[in-house]
């Protein structure tokens, strides 16, 4: 499964890039084109719109703009793809965050025409912050620049002069028409002088397995599995804890702890949705059988002895803003981490990040909508985390407004300062 996301400037041709995407794998049923054809109308022209099988809303189709983010799904022979279209208007940025935030990869489209803009730095910078793997620059409009291999080069070395600032490692450059369906599934007989893979066949091949921390097992629980009325027997007495490992592997046998308790045991069976297994990893889900009868609930976390995460109730952390009303220092907010909900308040807006140039800019009266900036955030309780740079999964979290529970914060924290120790644990089974 490959999670990927487009994003780029305002009419640079996202949508209509997964609509050729979804158009020409033939993963389109025969009512979504039918739809497709009804809606030609709405833009005028009476020409099939591929945009809008993702922009879906009424306004995104009068003002031929992405508002919202719009997920799609589809597959071929090779792969499983979902694939959000992210919006490109500034006033979107958490819009943009929130459909990256899951991506193993990212697609930025460049109009030819135009070049690198302040977008597409912005962009690609968020990629950066979000630690998304791997990126493609799909120079896209490609036809309206005569298929000049020129100006594809010039956008490329433009853009290579300020990655080397960001931590990206896999990058790809591709030329493209999403319009016409050049070099986006089938090869372009108007780029003889590109020698690359169409887009499709690299959204293919891309290899993401190594993406995700194998070091140090994770199991965030979210589910006490205790079956209500069991018709087997064996199940009389089963106590299980599900979750989604969020990092490294667990074999049966194995030594592990369960936190913020400190009880360390060893896993005696481990449970799919398709029957018992030897071992698992990141990122299935899973359901633990320990070897003892341990107290373990909800927000708990399930780790091995080894690569020990980090347990604090003092947090730096960045944070996009996502709230119309800015962030207020001291207020009280309800803060998410994986399976664990807990108080939180911030104590301090160390500064703002200016997401173009990345330079750090004073924040004294706090962050404003979509707004990037590093806090410290003191929680009722402490947190076991990684820093997000190790594991996006326990390195993330939300903020949500209390009372009116609206998410305000997309987070990602820093690495801890003290890890969890062994020598801390209550006791040992």
């Amino acid at each position: 499964m490959l999670r990927f996301n487009t994003c780029g400037s305002v009419d640079d041709g996202k949508s209509t890039l997964i609509g050729r995407l979804l158009y020409d794998s033939k993963s389109l049923m025969e009512d979504q084109i039918e739809a497709l054809e009804r809606s030609a109308d709405i833009t005028g022209g009476g020409q099939v719109n591929l945009a809008n099988l993702t922009d879906g809303l009424r306004a995104e189709r009068e003002q031929g703009i992405t508002i919202d983010v719009a997920y799609r799904y589809f597959a071929t022979p090779r792969r499983k793809f979902i694939v959000a279209d992210t919006p490109g208007h500034v006033q979107y940025t958490r819009n943009m965050v929130t459909g990256a935030s899951t991506a193993n990869l990212s697609i930025i489209l460049v109009d030819a025409r135009a070049g690198v803009i302040e977008q597409s730095r912005r962009h690609t910078a968020i990629a950066s912050l979000l630690r998304i793997p791997h990126l493609v620059i799909a120079v896209n409009k490609m036809d309206l620049v005569g298929w000049s291999e020129a100006r594809f080069n010039e956008i490329r070395a433009e853009f290579e002069q300020f990655l080397p600032r960001l931590d990206i490692k896999d990058v790809k450059f591709i030329p493209l028409s999403a319009l016409n369906g050049d070099n986006v599934v089938t090869p372009s007989a108007h780029t003889p002088w590109y020698g690359g893979p169409t887009l499709l066949s690299h959204l293919e091949t891309v290899h993401i397995a190594s993406d995700w921390n194998l070091q140090g097992f994770r199991l965030p629980v979210q589910w006490v599995n205790r079956p209500n009325q069991p018709t087997d027997a064996r199940l009389h007495d089963f106590r299980g804890f599900s979750g989604q490992i969020a990092g490294g592997i667990v074999r049966t046998g194995q030594k592990v702890m369960v936190l913020p308790s400190g009880i360390t045991t060893t896993v005696k069976e481990i449970h799919t949705y398709d029957g018992p297994v030897s071992e698992a990893f990141c990122p299935q889900s899973i359901t633990l059988v320990l070897a003892h009868d341990v107290d373990v609930s909800r927000g708990n976390m399930i780790i091995g002895p080894d690569d020990l995460p980090g347990a604090s109730n003092d947090l730096h952390a960045k944070v996009c803003w996502m709230h119309p009303k800015a962030l207020q220092p001291g207020k009280k907010y309800w803060l998410k981490h994986t399976t664990h909900t807990v108080q939180a308040a911030i104590t301090e807006v160390t500064h703002r990040i200016n997401i173009t140039s990345l330079e750090q800019e004073p924040a004294a009266a706090g962050l404003a909508l979509n707004d990037i900036g590093e806090i410290r955030l003191r929680t009722s309780s402490p947190l076991v985390f990684d820093g997000y740079a190790l594991n996006r999964l326990t390195g993330s979290f939300i903020l949500i407004e209390q009372g009116t529970h609206a998410t305000v914060a997309a987070g990602m924290l820093h690495p801890p300062r003290e890890l969890v120790r062994p020598e801390d644990a209550d006791f040992v089974i």
